[in-house]
């Protein structure tokens, strides 16, 4: 007998076994648990922590009745208040590669303003003659978001000083907004006989696309996926998740069968995440690029699902289960939700997390949650270490028979879970003794 046939009738043997003890067991993988930091900081009456970048944090916290957009560093007493000298208030809605983007109220006016995790970096990229301005996005060393000049709404594009701003207005819009920024392009929406039209640049308000599929009543365009563009259009009286390819025509229909109305709320690594709803319940979701690639994430009992954001092959949001909204955390599928409420220490009614990250070595989630002890809105942050059990291979925590599942599904050709591959020895290649290897580790749990 070979190596290979006997190799495929231990393995068969191996699944008989396999098989048998995991559709009556779920294993919990070999590896801490959640730590949860409340990040409020001291005088603080309100914290929401926004997004995750890395081993950071960012947000703001309301200290005498204002708002200072504000940076952790995963405590705390790590907390740094960069509302900028002046201002009575501030928020940041971005960050990345150490710099925060949103704005902040100075002189009675809110201005774009752009950080580098202090108040003294503070740059204020309100352009000359605007009464109003905003970064909603930034990266590749651009910031994008809005400034109300001459009394209109324009579409606005900066490379990080006030002086730079690019007025991305097209001719005849009366109102536009960038939400999404790239290297070489911005994407939002620019209103254009009374109707908003999902809009795509690149640079200049010459370089408009008008991508209003043929019979949307409006669109918009919230992110970038893949060279693509990602939002909504209305097409026939209903709201349908959408993707573009650069043009109108292109437009694709992500809205699910069934679904009587969708949103993506979130884009990763070619995927989207959002919602649908089915009769009355909101379901969170995720995408391939396909209406037909649609999976339901919403939780067993959950009469409410949301996806706030998505990261490192998770998904992050709330689901309303027992009456109570819950922080959660998917691994792309329904059946990998974890309750991150379930961490919290008592006195927490309520939680949302609201974005995912990792420095390799730990993964973070950070949100906030309403403490009734207190009586606040609490910043709120949980910490584990990443992955380390290799028959997980959903990476839900645990070992059971999705993850047998999932194996094969990747095995065999079909998609495998995020940084995930089916070479399981490790050898460079895809073969039957990687089937083996991953058996005999799935009998043993981690």
């Amino acid at each position: 007998m070979n190596k290979t046939s006997a190799t495929a009738i231990r393995a068969t043997s191996a699944l008989v076994g396999a098989l048998a003890s995991i559709l009556s067991t779920t294993t919990a993988c070999a590896q801490p648990g959640w730590t949860v930091t409340n990040l409020n900081p001291p005088n603080s009456t309100e914290s929401r922590a926004q997004v995750a970048s890395g081993d950071h944090q960012v947000g703001y916290v309301v200290v005498n009745g204002y708002t200072h957009a504000g940076v952790w560093a995963g405590t705390p007493g790590t907390f740094v208040d960069i509302n900028p000298p002046g201002a009575t208030q501030s928020n940041a809605f971005d960050a990345g590669g150490g710099q925060q983007a949103g704005f902040a109220f100075v002189g009675g006016i809110s201005r774009a303003s752009l950080w580098s995790s202090t108040a003294a970096s503070w740059v204020d990229l309100n352009p000359a003659g605007a009464t109003w301005s905003f970064v909603s996005a930034f990266g590749s060393g651009r910031q994008a978001g809005f400034a109300v000049v001459g009394g209109v709404t324009r579409a606005s594009l900066w490379s990080s000083t006030a002086a730079s701003w690019v007025d991305l207005n097209p001719t005849g819009s009366t109102e536009s907004w960038v939400y999404a920024v790239s290297a070489n392009q911005q994407a939002g929406y620019a209103t254009v006989g009374g109707a908003p039209h999902a809009t795509l640049w690149s640079g200049t308000a010459a370089s408009w696309v008008d991508l209003n599929p043929a019979g949307s009543t409006r669109s918009y365009v919230h992110f970038f996926s893949d060279g693509k563009q990602v939002g909504y259009a209305v097409v026939g009286g209903q709201q349908r998740a959408s993707l573009w390819n650069g043009r109108a025509a292109s437009w694709v229909d992500l809205n699910p069968a069934g679904s009587a109305l969708s949103l993506i709320s979130a884009v990763d690594a070619g995927q989207q995440v959002g919602y649908a709803y089915f009769g009355a319940v909101q379901h969170a979701g995720l995408w391939n690029s396909t209406a037909a690639s649609w999976v339901d994430l919403n939780p067993a009992g959950s009469v409410e699902s949301y996806p706030e954001a998505m990261g490192v092959g998770k998904q992050v949001g709330h689901a309303i289960v027992g009456g109570v909204k819950r922080a959660s955390l998917w691994s792309s599928t329904a059946a990998s939700w974890v309750d991150l409420s379930a961490s919290l220490p008592a006195g927490f009614t309520s939680s949302v997390a609201t974005s995912v990250s990792t420095d390799g070595t730990y993964l973070f989630v950070c949100g906030y949650g309403d403490n009734s002890v207190t009586g606040r809105v609490e910043a709120l942050l949980w910490t584990r270490l990443m992955q380390s059990c290799p028959t997980d291979f959903d990476g839900d925590g645990t070992v059971d028979f999705f993850d047998y599942d999932a194996f094969v599904v990747c095995f065999e050709g079909g998609s495998c879970p995020p940084g995930k591959t089916a070479d399981f020895d490790g050898d460079g290649t895809v073969d039957f003794f990687d089937y083996d290897a991953f058996v005999v580790a799935f009998e043993g749990g981690c």
